[in-house]
């Protein structure tokens, strides 16, 4: 992966698509970071706020930002990034990267030929508590099992009620994503079951559970729903991680548990209590530095891709009632 960096002394000039939610999160810290001057903003629904453009071309061609914040719906991703890439823009996007991994792969072509850099912010990485169980599993050894748990009953998002496989669509591709971080592996096949538990408020099939053969002989095993009351986990999931030298456990807030090994103390989380959105300037602050040095980032799209293969490639399993080769190895 090579991209072109910006080294003139100057603020880079950042423009966000999409005015939802997660939109204006991302608002709070591009005006917070010191580095970035946010100059425009685009929305199908201009009603939302003054100043938004209706079109996001129309913002690119009229302000020639240096990055775009994608913080559309998964749905809108890949036009979205194209559009940006295309006119050589960089692109900071939300997750999923694309709604297929024929589309990611694409996104990440156009970021190749257009020598921007493309990142997919998983901001769950860089939590402080996942960060110290990351290095608590490192010494493990050699992984056997990953498992991880996740039981929400959310009833937010109305695009969700949209979705045929939301919990899959939506919010694995986080717990994906964590599992390959934790473990320092890559997915190979899958079998997954995705259904609808009959007390549901969705739809969809709000509930999952799969099981991953990962690179090393690793075995990564989900299970979660977004429809469970009661007892409900971390918004990180709850984690187990047997290794050659012990098992370490956490809870996917500040409380890892090991045998075998000394559990990593968790860091300072510096943005505790300041209301905003968990893991964000991280990620901004890893692109712009990526932007500004050439380092690649996490969720640089090229490996990105590899999480977003385990949601496709889970879904398709779940279509088709059995295992399937990784999408990222299927399409090589």
């Amino acid at each position: 992966m090579t991209f072109d960096t910006i080294t003139e002394d100057r603020p880079l000039r950042a423009v966000i698509a999409g005015a939802g939610f997660i939109g204006r999160q991302w608002a709070t810290e591009l005006r917070l970071h010191p580095d970035v001057e946010l100059v425009g903003w685009a929305d199908v629904d201009t009603d939302k706020m003054p100043g938004l453009y209706g079109s996001v071309t129309e913002m690119l061609d009229t302000l020639r930002p240096d990055f775009l914040v994608n913080g559309t719906v998964p749905g809108a991703h890949h036009e979205v990034t194209l559009a940006a890439l295309d006119r050589g823009v960089s692109v900071l996007s939300e997750k999923p990267m694309a709604v297929t991994f024929e589309e990611g792969a694409a996104m990440v072509a156009a970021a190749d030929r257009a020598r921007r850099l493309f990142m997919v912010s998983q901001n769950r990485r860089y939590l402080p508590g996942l960060v110290a169980y990351r290095r608590t599993v490192a010494e493990l050894g050699e992984l056997a099992i990953l498992a991880s748990e996740f039981y929400i009953p959310y009833k937010t998002v109305k695009f969700l009620d949209d979705l045929p496989h939301p919990l899959i669509q939506d919010m694995a591709i986080h717990l994906f994503d964590a599992a390959r971080a934790i473990s320092g592996t890559d997915p190979l096949s899958v079998y997954c079951e995705s259904f609808r538990p009959a007390a549901s408020w969705y739809t969809g099939a709000c509930s999952a559970t799969a099981i991953f053969e990962m690179t090393g002989g690793l075995r990564y095993v989900f299970s979660g729903s977004w429809s469970a009351p009661g007892l409900q986990t971390s918004w990180t999931g709850s984690w187990r991680a047997i290794g050659a030298r012990g098992t370490a456990v956490w809870d996917g807030d500040a409380t890892i548990r090991a045998e075998g090994v000394l559990p990593v103390e968790l860091e300072k989380d510096v943005h505790a209590g300041s209301g905003r959105f968990q893991g964000l300037a991280w990620a901004l602050r890893e692109f712009v530095d990526a932007l500004r040095t050439g380092r690649p980032p996490q969720g640089e799209g090229r490996d990105n891709l590899a999480s977003l293969a385990m949601v496709t490639s889970a879904l398709e399993s779940a279509i088709r009632g059995e295992r399937i080769t990784s999408h990222l190895y299927a399409a090589d």
